[in-house]
Protein backbone atom coordinates (compact mmCIF):
# COMPACT_ATOMS: atom_id res chain seq x y z
CA UNK A 1 0.00 0.00 0.00
CA UNK A 2 1.50 3.15 -1.42
CA UNK A 3 2.38 5.68 1.92
CA UNK A 4 0.47 8.84 2.80
CA UNK A 5 2.14 12.04 1.77
CA UNK A 6 1.75 15.62 2.99
CA UNK A 7 2.64 18.14 0.16
CA UNK A 8 3.11 21.83 1.11
CA UNK A 9 3.10 24.62 -1.78
CA UNK A 10 6.52 26.53 -1.21
CA UNK A 11 6.85 28.67 -3.93
CA UNK A 12 7.29 32.63 -3.08
CA UNK A 13 3.81 32.89 -2.25
CA UNK A 14 3.45 30.23 -0.38
CA UNK A 15 6.57 30.99 1.65
CA UNK A 16 5.11 34.89 2.05
CA UNK A 17 1.60 33.37 3.57
CA UNK A 18 3.88 31.38 6.49
CA UNK A 19 4.49 28.27 4.50
CA UNK A 20 7.72 27.26 5.82
CA UNK A 21 5.96 27.76 9.62
CA UNK A 22 3.37 24.94 8.54
CA UNK A 23 5.82 22.79 6.75
CA UNK A 24 8.06 22.89 10.22
CA UNK A 25 4.43 22.48 12.78
CA UNK A 26 3.67 19.36 10.15
CA UNK A 27 7.06 17.83 10.65
CA UNK A 28 6.67 18.38 14.05
CA UNK A 29 2.78 16.72 14.27
CA UNK A 30 4.19 13.91 12.32
CA UNK A 31 7.35 12.80 14.02
CA UNK A 32 5.77 13.27 17.82
CA UNK A 33 2.25 11.72 16.77
CA UNK A 34 4.91 8.83 15.05
CA UNK A 35 3.03 8.82 11.69
CA UNK A 36 4.22 6.54 8.80
CA UNK A 37 4.67 8.82 6.02
CA UNK A 38 6.18 11.57 4.23
CA UNK A 39 6.18 15.47 3.87
CA UNK A 40 7.22 17.53 0.74
CA UNK A 41 6.95 20.29 -0.80
CA UNK A 42 5.93 21.63 -4.21
CA UNK A 43 6.03 25.26 -6.66
CA UNK A 44 2.90 27.20 -7.07
CA UNK A 45 -0.29 25.87 -8.55
CA UNK A 46 -1.67 29.18 -9.38
CA UNK A 47 -4.31 29.66 -6.65
CA UNK A 48 -1.58 32.35 -4.79
CA UNK A 49 -4.77 33.74 -2.75
CA UNK A 50 -5.40 30.41 -1.35
CA UNK A 51 -1.98 30.23 0.01
CA UNK A 52 -1.26 28.52 2.14
CA UNK A 53 -2.18 25.39 0.25
CA UNK A 54 -1.22 21.90 1.39
CA UNK A 55 -2.41 18.14 -0.33
CA UNK A 56 -3.39 15.44 1.66
CA UNK A 57 -2.28 12.53 -0.52
CA UNK A 58 -3.99 9.14 0.72
CA UNK A 59 -5.49 5.83 -0.98
CA UNK A 60 -8.70 7.24 -1.00
CA UNK A 61 -7.61 10.35 -3.01
CA UNK A 62 -6.03 13.91 -2.91
CA UNK A 63 -7.46 16.94 -0.54
CA UNK A 64 -6.49 20.01 -1.12
CA UNK A 65 -6.79 22.47 2.05
CA UNK A 66 -6.39 25.96 1.54
CA UNK A 67 -5.31 29.12 3.22
CA UNK A 68 -3.72 26.91 5.78
CA UNK A 69 -2.04 28.59 9.20
CA UNK A 70 0.46 26.08 11.49
CA UNK A 71 -2.39 26.61 14.08
CA UNK A 72 -4.68 23.90 11.67
CA UNK A 73 -1.91 21.87 11.15
CA UNK A 74 -2.51 19.33 14.26
CA UNK A 75 -6.47 19.14 13.22
CA UNK A 76 -5.46 18.06 9.80
CA UNK A 77 -3.27 14.96 10.95
CA UNK A 78 -5.50 14.04 13.72
CA UNK A 79 -8.44 13.94 11.59
CA UNK A 80 -7.95 13.37 8.19
CA UNK A 81 -4.34 11.35 8.58
CA UNK A 82 -5.58 9.44 11.80
CA UNK A 83 -9.18 9.46 11.81
CA UNK A 84 -9.87 9.49 8.01
CA UNK A 85 -12.37 12.45 8.00
CA UNK A 86 -11.94 15.70 5.65
CA UNK A 87 -12.29 18.96 6.94
CA UNK A 88 -14.50 20.37 4.55
CA UNK A 89 -14.57 23.98 5.48
CA UNK A 90 -10.80 23.89 4.95
CA UNK A 91 -10.93 22.94 1.50
CA UNK A 92 -10.79 24.72 -1.65
CA UNK A 93 -13.98 25.14 -3.09
CA UNK A 94 -16.12 23.98 -6.12
CA UNK A 95 -15.11 27.39 -7.56
CA UNK A 96 -11.53 27.19 -7.12
CA UNK A 97 -11.58 23.90 -8.42
CA UNK A 98 -13.46 25.28 -11.66
CA UNK A 99 -11.19 28.30 -12.30
CA UNK A 100 -8.34 25.33 -12.48
CA UNK A 101 -10.04 23.25 -15.03
CA UNK A 102 -11.17 25.99 -17.32
CA UNK A 103 -7.18 26.25 -17.90
CA UNK A 104 -5.05 24.52 -19.89
CA UNK A 105 -1.80 23.53 -18.04
CA UNK A 106 1.30 22.96 -20.78
CA UNK A 107 3.77 25.33 -19.39
CA UNK A 108 2.06 24.97 -15.73
CA UNK A 109 1.64 21.08 -15.96
CA UNK A 110 3.92 20.25 -13.41
CA UNK A 111 3.46 23.29 -10.95
CA UNK A 112 2.29 22.53 -7.91
CA UNK A 113 2.43 18.66 -8.98
CA UNK A 114 6.24 17.52 -8.15
CA UNK A 115 8.95 18.59 -5.75
CA UNK A 116 10.81 21.16 -7.92
CA UNK A 117 14.03 20.05 -6.20
CA UNK A 118 13.34 16.37 -7.31
CA UNK A 119 14.80 15.28 -10.46
CA UNK A 120 12.87 11.93 -10.33
CA UNK A 121 9.49 13.33 -9.82
CA UNK A 122 10.11 15.25 -13.17
CA UNK A 123 11.10 12.26 -14.82
CA UNK A 124 7.73 10.12 -13.65
CA UNK A 125 6.15 12.81 -15.55
CA UNK A 126 7.77 12.03 -19.01
CA UNK A 127 10.94 14.66 -18.16
CA UNK A 128 14.22 14.52 -20.29
CA UNK A 129 11.93 11.66 -22.92
CA UNK A 130 12.14 15.09 -25.07
CA UNK A 131 15.56 15.75 -24.73
CA UNK A 132 16.75 11.47 -25.58
CA UNK A 133 13.98 11.06 -28.62
CA UNK A 134 15.61 14.40 -30.14
CA UNK A 135 19.25 13.79 -29.51
CA UNK A 136 18.96 10.25 -30.52
CA UNK A 137 16.00 10.37 -33.42
CA UNK A 138 15.57 13.63 -34.95
CA UNK A 139 18.47 15.94 -36.69
CA UNK A 140 18.35 19.42 -36.03
CA UNK A 141 16.30 20.54 -38.99
CA UNK A 142 14.01 18.32 -37.84
CA UNK A 143 13.39 19.88 -34.49
CA UNK A 144 13.18 23.18 -35.73
CA UNK A 145 10.51 22.03 -37.93
CA UNK A 146 8.39 20.43 -35.75
CA UNK A 147 8.28 24.25 -33.35
CA UNK A 148 7.62 26.08 -36.35
CA UNK A 149 4.59 23.94 -37.24
CA UNK A 150 3.62 23.88 -33.62
CA UNK A 151 3.02 28.03 -34.36
CA UNK A 152 5.11 28.72 -30.65
CA UNK A 153 6.01 32.41 -30.61
CA UNK A 154 8.50 33.63 -28.46
CA UNK A 155 6.58 34.31 -25.33
CA UNK A 156 8.52 37.43 -23.67
CA UNK A 157 6.52 39.77 -25.31
CA UNK A 158 7.85 40.15 -29.04
CA UNK A 159 5.70 37.65 -29.91
CA UNK A 160 8.22 36.07 -32.75
CA UNK A 161 8.17 32.52 -34.43
CA UNK A 162 10.23 30.66 -32.18
CA UNK A 163 11.00 27.87 -34.55
CA UNK A 164 12.04 30.96 -37.16
CA UNK A 165 14.25 32.17 -34.69
CA UNK A 166 15.79 29.32 -34.19
CA UNK A 167 16.48 28.39 -38.12
CA UNK A 168 18.10 31.45 -37.95
CA UNK A 169 21.09 30.50 -35.46
CA UNK A 170 20.71 27.12 -36.85
CA UNK A 171 22.49 28.40 -40.65
CA UNK A 172 24.90 31.06 -38.99
CA UNK A 173 28.52 30.26 -39.50
CA UNK A 174 30.29 30.09 -36.41
CA UNK A 175 32.70 27.28 -34.58
CA UNK A 176 31.02 28.10 -31.34
CA UNK A 177 27.31 29.20 -30.60
CA UNK A 178 25.20 29.84 -27.11
CA UNK A 179 22.14 29.23 -25.94
CA UNK A 180 20.40 31.75 -23.80
CA UNK A 181 17.16 31.78 -21.03
CA UNK A 182 16.12 34.69 -20.67
CA UNK A 183 14.86 34.72 -16.81
CA UNK A 184 15.28 38.80 -16.21
CA UNK A 185 11.33 39.50 -15.62
CA UNK A 186 10.94 42.70 -14.53
CA UNK A 187 7.28 44.32 -15.20
CA UNK A 188 5.38 45.52 -11.95
CA UNK A 189 2.68 42.69 -11.46
CA UNK A 190 4.64 39.69 -13.13
CA UNK A 191 6.04 36.74 -11.52
CA UNK A 192 5.03 34.05 -14.29
CA UNK A 193 8.84 33.14 -15.16
CA UNK A 194 9.85 33.34 -10.99
CA UNK A 195 7.00 30.64 -10.11
CA UNK A 196 8.14 28.17 -13.56
CA UNK A 197 11.58 28.28 -12.10
CA UNK A 198 10.51 27.94 -8.75
CA UNK A 199 7.93 25.11 -9.40
CA UNK A 200 9.55 23.25 -12.22
CA UNK A 201 13.37 24.23 -13.13
CA UNK A 202 13.88 21.27 -15.59
CA UNK A 203 11.20 21.83 -17.91
CA UNK A 204 13.11 24.97 -18.57
CA UNK A 205 16.91 23.37 -18.48
CA UNK A 206 14.95 20.42 -20.89
CA UNK A 207 14.11 23.14 -23.25
CA UNK A 208 17.27 24.87 -23.20
CA UNK A 209 18.88 21.61 -24.12
CA UNK A 210 16.48 21.04 -27.01
CA UNK A 211 17.04 24.38 -28.02
CA UNK A 212 21.32 23.85 -28.03
CA UNK A 213 20.66 20.74 -29.99
CA UNK A 214 18.94 22.59 -32.63
CA UNK A 215 20.78 24.99 -33.29
CA UNK A 216 24.42 23.64 -32.38
CA UNK A 217 25.36 25.41 -29.53
CA UNK A 218 27.34 23.87 -26.98
CA UNK A 219 27.16 26.57 -24.03
CA UNK A 220 24.03 28.15 -22.37
CA UNK A 221 23.64 30.68 -19.94
CA UNK A 222 20.35 31.20 -17.53
CA UNK A 223 20.32 35.05 -17.25
CA UNK A 224 18.32 35.45 -13.57
CA UNK A 225 17.81 38.29 -11.22
CA UNK A 226 19.19 38.39 -8.36
CA UNK A 227 15.63 38.75 -6.74
CA UNK A 228 15.04 35.29 -7.45
CA UNK A 229 16.66 33.31 -4.84
CA UNK A 230 14.58 30.41 -4.54
CA UNK A 231 14.47 30.33 -8.42
CA UNK A 232 18.43 30.15 -8.34
CA UNK A 233 18.47 27.58 -5.33
CA UNK A 234 16.20 25.14 -7.05
CA UNK A 235 17.94 25.86 -10.65
CA UNK A 236 21.11 25.46 -8.81
CA UNK A 237 19.97 22.21 -7.45
CA UNK A 238 18.09 21.24 -10.84
CA UNK A 239 21.58 21.54 -13.18
CA UNK A 240 23.20 19.46 -10.43
CA UNK A 241 20.99 16.55 -10.82
CA UNK A 242 20.73 16.53 -14.56
CA UNK A 243 24.82 16.37 -14.41
CA UNK A 244 24.88 13.69 -12.36
CA UNK A 245 22.53 12.11 -14.49
CA UNK A 246 23.91 12.82 -17.96
CA UNK A 247 21.34 15.02 -18.95
CA UNK A 248 24.18 18.39 -19.15
CA UNK A 249 27.67 17.43 -20.36
CA UNK A 250 29.27 15.38 -22.24
CA UNK A 251 27.81 13.02 -25.40
CA UNK A 252 24.39 13.32 -23.96
CA UNK A 253 22.54 10.32 -24.53
CA UNK A 254 25.68 8.97 -26.31
CA UNK A 255 25.00 10.98 -29.37
CA UNK A 256 27.79 13.38 -29.89
CA UNK A 257 25.45 16.67 -28.30
CA UNK A 258 27.49 17.88 -25.55
CA UNK A 259 26.03 21.03 -23.67
CA UNK A 260 27.04 22.90 -20.45
CA UNK A 261 24.98 25.29 -18.56
CA UNK A 262 25.50 27.90 -15.87
CA UNK A 263 23.65 30.38 -14.19
CA UNK A 264 24.00 34.51 -14.64
CA UNK A 265 22.45 36.39 -12.21
CA UNK A 266 21.41 39.45 -13.09
CA UNK A 267 21.61 42.91 -10.97
CA UNK A 268 17.88 44.21 -11.80
CA UNK A 269 18.33 46.20 -14.55
CA UNK A 270 14.73 46.36 -16.64
CA UNK A 271 17.13 47.36 -19.87
CA UNK A 272 18.54 43.91 -19.62
CA UNK A 273 15.22 42.11 -20.46
CA UNK A 274 16.47 43.15 -24.15
CA UNK A 275 18.65 40.65 -26.19
CA UNK A 276 21.64 42.52 -26.77
CA UNK A 277 21.63 44.42 -23.20
CA UNK A 278 21.71 40.81 -21.75
CA UNK A 279 24.04 39.71 -23.64
CA UNK A 280 26.54 43.24 -23.11
CA UNK A 281 26.04 41.69 -19.09
CA UNK A 282 26.93 38.59 -19.24
CA UNK A 283 29.51 39.56 -21.35
CA UNK A 284 30.69 41.74 -17.83
CA UNK A 285 30.05 45.41 -19.60
CA UNK A 286 27.00 47.87 -18.42
CA UNK A 287 23.57 46.65 -19.39
CA UNK A 288 23.12 48.42 -22.41
CA UNK A 289 21.49 48.26 -26.01
CA UNK A 290 23.57 47.86 -29.26
CA UNK A 291 22.41 48.77 -32.73
CA UNK A 292 21.01 45.64 -34.81
CA UNK A 293 21.86 43.97 -37.08
CA UNK A 294 24.11 42.57 -36.55
CA UNK A 295 21.05 40.13 -35.10
CA UNK A 296 22.39 37.78 -32.22
CA UNK A 297 21.38 34.98 -34.28
CA UNK A 298 24.52 36.40 -36.19
CA UNK A 299 26.62 38.02 -33.99
CA UNK A 300 25.42 37.95 -30.27
CA UNK A 301 27.40 36.58 -27.17
CA UNK A 302 31.32 37.31 -27.47
CA UNK A 303 30.22 38.00 -31.26
CA UNK A 304 29.50 34.29 -31.79
CA UNK A 305 25.44 33.37 -32.79
CA UNK A 306 23.16 33.17 -29.89
CA UNK A 307 20.20 32.62 -29.35
CA UNK A 308 17.97 34.15 -26.52
CA UNK A 309 14.53 32.81 -25.73
CA UNK A 310 12.38 33.74 -22.51
CA UNK A 311 11.14 30.73 -19.92
CA UNK A 312 7.97 29.93 -19.97
CA UNK A 313 8.65 29.75 -24.15
CA UNK A 314 11.40 26.98 -23.23
CA UNK A 315 8.79 25.45 -20.92
CA UNK A 316 7.01 24.87 -23.91
CA UNK A 317 9.18 23.19 -25.69
CA UNK A 318 9.54 19.39 -24.53
CA UNK A 319 5.88 19.27 -24.13
CA UNK A 320 5.71 20.17 -27.99
CA UNK A 321 8.35 17.64 -28.90
CA UNK A 322 6.89 15.08 -26.77
CA UNK A 323 2.55 15.30 -27.74
CA UNK A 324 3.71 16.85 -31.06
CA UNK A 325 3.58 20.25 -33.29
CA UNK A 326 0.34 19.45 -34.27
CA UNK A 327 -1.29 18.87 -30.51
CA UNK A 328 -0.31 22.14 -29.31
CA UNK A 329 -1.38 24.00 -32.57
CA UNK A 330 -4.76 22.74 -31.70
CA UNK A 331 -4.64 25.28 -28.88
CA UNK A 332 -5.21 28.61 -29.71
CA UNK A 333 -5.71 30.81 -32.73
CA UNK A 334 -5.04 30.97 -36.85
CA UNK A 335 -1.88 32.87 -35.91
CA UNK A 336 -1.79 33.18 -31.82
CA UNK A 337 -1.60 29.03 -31.32
CA UNK A 338 -1.28 26.78 -27.68
CA UNK A 339 -1.49 28.97 -24.54
CA UNK A 340 -0.30 31.87 -22.42
CA UNK A 341 0.27 32.07 -18.79
CA UNK A 342 -0.93 35.31 -17.03
CA UNK A 343 -0.25 36.68 -13.62
CA UNK A 344 -3.04 38.18 -12.30
CA UNK A 345 -2.40 41.12 -9.72
CA UNK A 346 -4.01 44.08 -8.58
CA UNK A 347 -7.85 44.56 -7.49
CA UNK A 348 -8.49 41.06 -8.44
CA UNK A 349 -10.61 38.65 -6.18
CA UNK A 350 -8.16 35.26 -6.78
CA UNK A 351 -4.82 36.45 -7.68
CA UNK A 352 -2.25 34.11 -9.08
CA UNK A 353 -0.95 32.18 -11.97
CA UNK A 354 -3.68 30.80 -15.08
CA UNK A 355 -2.91 29.43 -18.03
CA UNK A 356 -5.16 30.02 -20.81
CA UNK A 357 -5.59 28.52 -24.75
CA UNK A 358 -4.57 31.66 -26.92
CA UNK A 359 -8.25 33.47 -27.94
CA UNK A 360 -10.20 33.06 -24.62
CA UNK A 361 -11.21 36.68 -23.94
CA UNK A 362 -10.41 38.90 -21.37
CA UNK A 363 -13.46 39.25 -19.68
CA UNK A 364 -13.42 35.33 -19.23
CA UNK A 365 -9.39 35.39 -17.66
CA UNK A 366 -10.77 38.52 -15.77
CA UNK A 367 -14.48 37.28 -14.54
CA UNK A 368 -14.50 33.73 -15.05
CA UNK A 369 -11.04 32.59 -13.62
CA UNK A 370 -10.02 35.64 -11.93
CA UNK A 371 -13.42 36.10 -10.27
CA UNK A 372 -13.31 39.95 -11.29
CA UNK A 373 -12.61 42.96 -9.40
CA UNK A 374 -12.21 42.24 -5.17
CA UNK A 375 -14.32 44.38 -3.12
CA UNK A 376 -17.14 46.40 -4.02
CA UNK A 377 -15.83 48.85 -6.96
CA UNK A 378 -16.53 48.72 -10.40
CA UNK A 379 -13.95 46.85 -13.06
CA UNK A 380 -12.49 49.94 -15.07
CA UNK A 381 -9.51 48.97 -16.85
CA UNK A 382 -6.76 46.20 -17.39
CA UNK A 383 -3.09 47.01 -17.83
CA UNK A 384 -1.44 44.10 -19.96
CA UNK A 385 2.44 44.01 -20.96
CA UNK A 386 3.87 46.02 -18.15
CA UNK A 387 5.65 49.67 -18.38
CA UNK A 388 5.32 48.58 -22.29
CA UNK A 389 1.59 48.13 -22.87
CA UNK A 390 -0.86 49.66 -22.08
CA UNK A 391 -4.53 49.93 -20.45
CA UNK A 392 -7.41 48.37 -21.54
CA UNK A 393 -10.70 49.95 -20.56
CA UNK A 394 -14.12 47.58 -19.48
CA UNK A 395 -15.76 48.51 -22.89
CA UNK A 396 -13.24 45.99 -24.75
CA UNK A 397 -13.60 43.46 -22.48
CA UNK A 398 -14.40 41.13 -25.05
CA UNK A 399 -11.29 41.32 -27.12
CA UNK A 400 -9.79 37.72 -27.48
CA UNK A 401 -6.03 36.93 -26.12
CA UNK A 402 -4.11 36.94 -28.64
CA UNK A 403 -1.11 38.77 -30.25
CA UNK A 404 -2.96 40.68 -32.96
CA UNK A 405 -6.15 41.25 -31.10
CA UNK A 406 -4.70 43.39 -28.26
CA UNK A 407 -2.05 45.38 -30.68
CA UNK A 408 -4.93 46.59 -31.73
CA UNK A 409 -6.35 48.00 -28.61
CA UNK A 410 -2.97 49.87 -28.37
CA UNK A 411 -1.63 47.66 -25.77
CA UNK A 412 0.85 44.51 -26.27
CA UNK A 413 0.61 40.57 -24.87
CA UNK A 414 3.60 41.29 -23.03
CA UNK A 415 5.40 38.92 -20.93
CA UNK A 416 2.34 38.48 -19.58
CA UNK A 417 1.52 40.70 -16.51
CA UNK A 418 -2.36 41.44 -16.11
CA UNK A 419 -2.85 43.96 -13.48
CA UNK A 420 -6.47 44.36 -12.95
CA UNK A 421 -7.83 48.13 -12.23
CA UNK A 422 -11.32 49.23 -10.66
CA UNK A 423 -12.85 52.57 -10.52
CA UNK A 424 -10.80 53.52 -8.11
CA UNK A 425 -7.55 53.88 -9.29
CA UNK A 426 -6.45 57.11 -11.39
CA UNK A 427 -5.75 56.50 -14.75
CA UNK A 428 -3.34 59.81 -14.99
CA UNK A 429 -1.46 58.69 -11.75
CA UNK A 430 -1.46 55.11 -13.18
CA UNK A 431 0.66 56.39 -16.44
CA UNK A 432 2.67 58.38 -13.80
CA UNK A 433 3.87 55.16 -12.16
CA UNK A 434 4.45 53.12 -15.31
CA UNK A 435 6.55 55.93 -16.66
CA UNK A 436 8.10 56.74 -13.31
CA UNK A 437 9.44 53.15 -13.68
CA UNK A 438 10.60 53.23 -17.12
CA UNK A 439 12.38 56.41 -16.71
CA UNK A 440 14.53 55.04 -14.01
CA UNK A 441 14.78 52.20 -15.65
CA UNK A 442 16.39 53.83 -18.94
CA UNK A 443 19.87 53.07 -19.47
CA UNK A 444 20.20 56.59 -21.01
CA UNK A 445 22.38 55.88 -24.25
CA UNK A 446 19.38 57.36 -26.19
CA UNK A 447 18.52 61.22 -25.69
CA UNK A 448 15.17 60.69 -25.74
CA UNK A 449 14.57 57.98 -23.74
CA UNK A 450 16.22 59.40 -21.15
CA UNK A 451 14.96 63.38 -21.51
CA UNK A 452 11.92 62.79 -23.17
CA UNK A 453 10.83 60.33 -20.13
CA UNK A 454 12.21 63.04 -18.38
CA UNK A 455 10.29 65.70 -19.36
CA UNK A 456 6.88 63.19 -19.65
CA UNK A 457 7.17 62.25 -16.32
CA UNK A 458 7.43 65.81 -14.85
CA UNK A 459 3.94 66.56 -16.93
CA UNK A 460 2.42 63.48 -15.33
CA UNK A 461 3.49 65.14 -11.81
CA UNK A 462 2.25 68.16 -12.37
CA UNK A 463 -1.12 66.97 -13.86
CA UNK A 464 -2.02 64.90 -10.80
CA UNK A 465 -0.88 67.69 -8.15
CA UNK A 466 -3.57 69.82 -9.32
CA UNK A 467 -0.40 72.13 -11.52
CA UNK A 468 -1.16 71.18 -15.47
CA UNK A 469 -2.26 73.06 -18.00
CA UNK A 470 -3.42 74.15 -21.66
CA UNK A 471 -1.25 72.20 -23.95
CA UNK A 472 0.02 69.51 -21.56
CA UNK A 473 -2.30 66.75 -23.57
CA UNK A 474 -0.64 68.05 -26.72
CA UNK A 475 3.08 68.19 -25.29
CA UNK A 476 2.50 64.51 -24.08
CA UNK A 477 1.57 62.96 -27.21
CA UNK A 478 4.33 64.77 -29.05
CA UNK A 479 6.97 63.84 -26.83
CA UNK A 480 5.31 59.89 -26.85
CA UNK A 481 5.96 60.19 -30.84
CA UNK A 482 9.53 61.36 -30.76
CA UNK A 483 10.59 59.05 -28.14
CA UNK A 484 8.78 55.57 -29.71
CA UNK A 485 10.76 57.31 -33.29
CA UNK A 486 14.51 57.72 -31.74
CA UNK A 487 15.26 55.34 -29.41
CA UNK A 488 17.41 52.39 -29.78
CA UNK A 489 15.63 49.80 -28.11
CA UNK A 490 11.98 48.19 -26.44
CA UNK A 491 12.14 50.21 -23.59
CA UNK A 492 12.25 53.40 -25.15
CA UNK A 493 10.39 52.59 -28.17
CA UNK A 494 6.89 51.35 -25.88
CA UNK A 495 7.60 53.72 -22.80
CA UNK A 496 5.26 55.70 -23.66
CA UNK A 497 2.19 53.39 -24.46
CA UNK A 498 0.71 53.40 -20.84
CA UNK A 499 0.55 57.31 -21.57
CA UNK A 500 -0.66 56.96 -25.08
CA UNK A 501 -3.41 54.06 -24.29
CA UNK A 502 -4.98 55.61 -21.04
CA UNK A 503 -5.00 59.03 -23.25
CA UNK A 504 -7.05 57.29 -26.08
CA UNK A 505 -9.66 55.70 -23.48
CA UNK A 506 -9.59 57.89 -20.49
CA UNK A 507 -8.87 61.25 -21.79
CA UNK A 508 -11.61 62.86 -19.71
CA UNK A 509 -9.68 61.76 -16.63
CA UNK A 510 -6.51 64.14 -18.07
CA UNK A 511 -8.93 66.94 -18.79
CA UNK A 512 -10.93 66.90 -15.13
CA UNK A 513 -7.47 67.11 -13.42
CA UNK A 514 -6.34 70.20 -15.79
CA UNK A 515 -9.01 72.13 -16.26
CA UNK A 516 -11.34 71.27 -12.96
CA UNK A 517 -8.33 70.10 -10.52
CA UNK A 518 -10.54 67.06 -10.10
CA UNK A 519 -9.60 63.47 -9.68
CA UNK A 520 -13.06 61.52 -10.51
CA UNK A 521 -10.88 58.23 -8.96
CA UNK A 522 -10.50 60.32 -5.34
CA UNK A 523 -7.02 59.34 -5.67
CA UNK A 524 -4.43 61.86 -6.18
CA UNK A 525 -3.88 63.73 -2.93
CA UNK A 526 -3.23 67.36 -4.18
CA UNK A 527 -6.74 67.05 -5.36
CA UNK A 528 -8.71 65.74 -2.73
CA UNK A 529 -9.40 65.77 0.98
CA UNK A 530 -11.54 63.95 3.69
CA UNK A 531 -14.09 64.47 5.44
CA UNK A 532 -16.46 62.82 8.28
CA UNK A 533 -20.08 62.36 8.06
CA UNK A 534 -21.65 62.96 11.02
CA UNK A 535 -24.37 60.95 11.35
CA UNK A 536 -22.37 58.00 10.54
CA UNK A 537 -19.25 58.18 12.87
CA UNK A 538 -19.84 56.49 16.15
CA UNK A 539 -16.77 57.54 17.93
CA UNK A 540 -14.72 53.95 17.99
CA UNK A 541 -11.50 55.59 17.86
CA UNK A 542 -9.56 53.53 15.53
CA UNK A 543 -9.41 56.39 13.15
CA UNK A 544 -6.93 58.11 15.54
CA UNK A 545 -5.00 55.28 16.34
CA UNK A 546 -3.73 54.96 12.45
CA UNK A 547 -3.93 58.47 11.60
CA UNK A 548 -0.22 59.51 11.61
CA UNK A 549 -0.25 63.41 12.10
CA UNK A 550 -3.01 63.47 14.56
CA UNK A 551 -5.32 65.40 12.29
CA UNK A 552 -8.18 63.82 14.17
CA UNK A 553 -9.52 64.29 17.77
CA UNK A 554 -12.22 62.99 19.56
CA UNK A 555 -13.57 61.33 22.47
CA UNK A 556 -15.02 57.57 22.64
CA UNK A 557 -18.19 57.17 21.51
CA UNK A 558 -18.37 60.75 20.46
CA UNK A 559 -18.21 62.13 17.27
CA UNK A 560 -14.62 63.17 16.13
CA UNK A 561 -13.01 66.24 14.54
CA UNK A 562 -10.84 65.97 11.33
CA UNK A 563 -8.28 68.95 10.89
CA UNK A 564 -8.11 69.53 7.33
CA UNK A 565 -4.17 71.15 7.90
CA UNK A 566 -2.58 68.40 9.75
CA UNK A 567 -4.08 66.17 7.52
CA UNK A 568 -1.41 64.28 5.11
CA UNK A 569 -4.14 62.46 2.84
CA UNK A 570 -2.77 59.15 3.33
CA UNK A 571 -5.83 57.29 3.76
CA UNK A 572 -5.31 55.35 6.38
CA UNK A 573 -8.15 56.39 7.97
CA UNK A 574 -10.80 55.75 5.57
CA UNK A 575 -9.59 52.16 5.10
CA UNK A 576 -9.29 51.49 8.62
CA UNK A 577 -13.20 52.79 9.32
CA UNK A 578 -15.16 50.09 9.32
CA UNK A 579 -18.78 52.43 9.09
CA UNK A 580 -17.49 53.93 5.75
CA UNK A 581 -17.66 57.59 8.34
CA UNK A 582 -14.58 59.33 6.19
CA UNK A 583 -15.04 59.71 2.72
CA UNK A 584 -12.76 61.52 0.18
CA UNK A 585 -14.17 64.95 -1.40
CA UNK A 586 -13.02 66.97 -4.20
CA UNK A 587 -10.65 69.39 -2.61
CA UNK A 588 -11.66 72.66 -5.26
Amino acid sequence: MQKARIIVGLGSCGIASGGRKVYEQLQQGIASRGLDLTLEETGCIGMCYNEVLVDVVIAAGTTTYKQVTPEMADRILDEHIVEGRIIQEWTVTEEDEKCLNRQQRIVLRNCGKISPESIDEYIEQGGYRAIERVAKEMSPEMVIDEITRSGLRGRGGAGFPTGVKWGFANKSAGDKKYFICNADEGDPGAFMDRSVLEGDPHSVIEGMLIGGYAIGANHGYIYVRAEYPLAIKRLKIAIEQAKARGFIGQNIFESGFSFELEIKEGAGAFVCGEETALIASIEGSRGMPRLRPPFPAISGLYGKPTNINNVETLANIPWIIFNGAGKYASFGTEKSKGTKVFALAGKIQRGGLVEVPMGMSLREVIFDIGGGTSGKHEFKAVQLGGPSGGCIPSSLLDTPVDYDSISQTGAIMGSGGMVVMDNTTCMVDIARFFLNFTQNESCGKCTFCRIGTRRMLEILERIVAGKGVDGDIELLEELAENIRRTSLCGLGQTAPNPVLTTLKYFRDEYEAHIKQRRCSAKACKELISFAIIDERCKGCGLCIKVCPTGAITGEKKKLHVLDADKCVRCGQCVAKCRLEAIIRVDRW
